[in-house]
């Protein structure tokens, strides 16, 4: 078994994924302007990977007999292709910390299939923040 804390982490970590799984879809449908094709579907790719994120996260929770939640995190869309990748770069930097507090956690208490997991879904995650923060560069 793992600590509460642990689980409520994870739980949080399902929420968020929820929630920019489909905050990036919706901004892939919603994006206009000269780089939309070109920026939508990069929202569209890590829409896809972040649902993915959702699905392993859960099942770990469904491991220790958790039941994952349902509810994501606050979806904010952004009103133009700026806004967007700044409320996204923000989601990625979120991520980023939580998931690092996970693997410390999941260490601590000897899960290290959890973070084994954490360490990969971190990886994928800083390629999303450092994408979004080029982006914003350009």
């Amino acid at each position: 078994m793992i600590s509460n804390e642990l689980m409520s982490k994870l739980q949080k970590a399902v929420a968020r994924e929820l929630q920019v799984s489909i905050q990036y879809m919706w901004q892939h449908v919603l994006a206009k302007g000269i780089k939309a094709e070109a920026v939508g579907k990069l929202f569209k790719e890590f829409a896809i990977n972040e649902m993915i994120h959702a699905e392993k996260i859960a099942e770990r929770i469904a491991f220790y007999g958790g039941i994952p939640t349902t509810q994501p995190d606050p979806i904010t869309i952004g009103k133009n292709l700026t806004e967007m990748l700044q409320i996204d770069k923000k989601a990625e930097e979120e991520a980023v910390a939580l998931y690092k507090e996970i693997i410390k956690m999941a260490e601590k208490e000897e899960d290290y299939v959890t973070r084994k997991l954490f360490e990969q879904i971190l990886e994928e995650e800083e390629i999303h923040l450092d994408k979004f923060s080029s982006l914003l560069e350009e």
